[in-house]
Parts: structure tokens; sequence; C-alpha cells
């Protein structure tokens, strides 16, 4: 298996498979560890951060954690694949962006990412498609038993996982569910999310996590404080309430856009697939609207000849690094947006 396999497929997360596929995308398990007698990352010198590399990197790879792994060394590589990475959910732009030696570790199917060297020495990640909470911790925590098993781990008895960040020490589990949220945006009642997971103390944000807005709809909620929690407490609230009360609100606001603005429903829905059928140009954001709105129309039935896995492939294989990738070659501003169209209209008008 090579990187540049990556670009023309889908990874599992994107099947649209599991509990309640049609609102979650996606459920995210991360884990932060760091390794007893090194440093954290922001106090290590160069000399460390290259010793603490290749030891993480043997340790992953002979631990038998999943068939075919590779090993990205992201110090070496292009910008342009570091990039493909991030659009594909397997680092942080924060990893892609950094300095020094760094890597990622990458199941085949793509369920398993392992980051060394990011904000700590690991960032464990398993990524499911649908509401696969039990499913990413039973995964994952096997994995972290792998590594801890070989490397000493840093923890304090009273304070747990020492990380980085404080917000992360105690379990140092991070869980995020990326969620489709298009009849709340319509109906104009989005807030309810929002105040939904400030009730509970979890954030709210866009496509590619910190900092990044809710393109195309889609929302990322996660935990955001794991210290005095345990990962059944985490878990099961996401399991529990606070995904079942957003699912539930988006359920209700799509049905009233299906009862109560039946003509305007069908509008929008036809509307896009019109565009993203016809157009010549797309820019990266109208792209993903326009697909949002046909993703929710499939969904509830008022569009019968398109594949959802077909949508949820276009979500990603339309970004920027996918689309050079795709390519073969460096693409200006102009030039993506019309490769972007004229890919779209190939992949809908079944070319």
């Amino acid at each position: 298996m090579k990187l540049s396999d990556f670009s023309t497929r889908a990874g599992e997360w994107l099947r649209g498979i599991g509990p309640l596929s049609d609102i979650v995308i996606s459920t995210r398990i991360r884990l932060a560890r760091n390794v007893a007698g090194y440093p954290f990352l922001s106090r290590a010198s160069a000399a460390q951060r290259q010793a603490l590399e290749k030891r993480l990197r043997d340790t992953i790879l002979s631990a038998g954690i999943a068939p075919r792994m590779i090993y990205v060394d992201l110090q070496a590589a292009p910008e342009i694949d570091r990039a493909l990475l991030v659009e594909r959910h397997l680092i942080s732009r924060p990893h892609a962006a950094a300095e020094g030696a760094r890597g990622v570790a990458i199941g085949e199917d793509e369920t398993i990412a392992i980051m060394v060297n990011e904000e700590d020495h690991l960032r464990i990640q398993v990524l499911r498609s649908g509401f696969q909470l039990d499913e990413a911790w039973e995964q994952i925590n096997a994995i972290d038993d792998r590594l801890e098993a070989r490397l000493d781990i840093a923890f304090h008895p009273r304070f747990g996982y020492l990380t980085a960040c404080p917000t992360n020490v105690g379990t140092g589990l991070r869980v995020s569910v990326m969620l489709h949220l298009p009849a709340l945006k319509l109906t104009g009642e989005i807030e309810k999310v929002f105040r939904a997971a400030k009730d509970m103390r979890l954030a709210v944000r866009g496509l590619y996590g910190e900092g990044t807005e809710a393109t195309g709809d889609f929302y990322q909620v996660s935990n955001q404080v794991t210290l005095g929690k345990t990962e059944h407490d985490i878990i099961e609230e996401f399991k529990t309430d606070v995904i079942p009360r957003i699912v539930d609100y988006e359920h209700h606001a799509r049905r009233t856009l299906v009862n109560d603005r039946t003509v305007a429903l069908d509008d929008k829905v036809h509307r896009s697939l019109g565009i993203l059928r016809s157009a010549r140009l797309l820019a990266g954001e109208e792209t993903l609207y326009l697909l949002s709105h046909l993703r929710m129309g499939v969904n509830l039935g008022r569009i019968k000849d398109i594949d959802i896995n077909t949508l949820n492939e276009l979500f990603l294989l339309t970004q920027p690094a996918h689309l050079q990738k795709i390519q073969g070659r460096r693409l200006d501003g102009d030039e993506r947006r019309a490769v972007r169209a004229e890919y779209v209209r190939q992949r809908l008008n079944g070319v």
C-alpha cells in the first residue's frame, strides 16, 4: 500500500454504514500518550525529537497493530501529501504544518492512524463510519494496550496520563463525532446544538476541528475535559445523551421540511443537483453546500437515482489536495474550480 493509493478512494469512515449514518458521518476516538524519560515536545531538542520519532516508528510498525500499515515521514513528505492526509482526517493541521522529526502510521482501511510527535509523543486515533463508539473504543483500547506493553508511558497515580495540554490530562481521551445537520441549519434551529453542547461542556467545531467553520453543514462535537472522568463516563455521555439528542433535533427538523416546507425542500435539493450536474466551475465551499443539500435529499427519498456513497466520496475527493493528486499536478484556483466541476459532472452523470 502506498500513500498515492489514497487519492482515488474514500476511507472506511466515509462508507455510510453503522448506526445513524444518515446524520452521523463518523465517530473518532483519540488517545494522547507520552513516553516517560523524554521531555514534552515543546521542550525537546531536535536530536531528542529525532530519537523519539525513530523509536516510536519502529515500535508501532513491529507491534502487529494492523495489517499492511504504512508510515509516512512528514518531515520529508511534500506539502501536497501532508494536505491530503489532513483532508482525510489522518493528521491534524498543526501536525502537517509543524517542523522537525514527525510522522504518522496508517492502517490499510484508514480506521487507524497514529500520529508521532504531534502535540504529544503519540496521538492514537480510531475513525469509524456512523455512530460506532463502543467498537471504536474497543479497537483503540487494544492498540493502547499493545503500545503500553512496549513503551513506558508517562502516568501519574493521582492525575492519570500526563499530556502536553492540561485539558488532556487524566484519560487523555478525546471523543469526536462528525454530524451532518443541514435541516437544523435550514430551519434556523442550529443553536439547539450549541446549547446542548454547552450544557454538557462539549465543543462544537467545523469540518477539520479546532479553528475551522462548519462548511457544508458538518459539525464535530467533542469533549473538552478528560480529568476527573473515566473513559466509560465520557463514552456513555456521548452514547446516551448528547449525540442522540442532537440526532433527534435533526430528524425533527427534516420532518418539518418534508411536511411543512415540501416545495422549498425539493427546490433546494433539485437546484443543488442541477448545478452539480451542469456547472463548469465549482468552488470548494460551494460544492460542499450543494452536496450537503443533495445528501439530505437522498436520505429523505426526494432523489432516487443517486448513491449516497458517491456523495460521501465526493465530499472528500473534491478537496484541493485530492484533485491535484488525481490530476498528477499542481492546480491554481481557476484550474481547481474547472477540474472540480468536471469531476463532479462525471460522477453524477455516470459518464
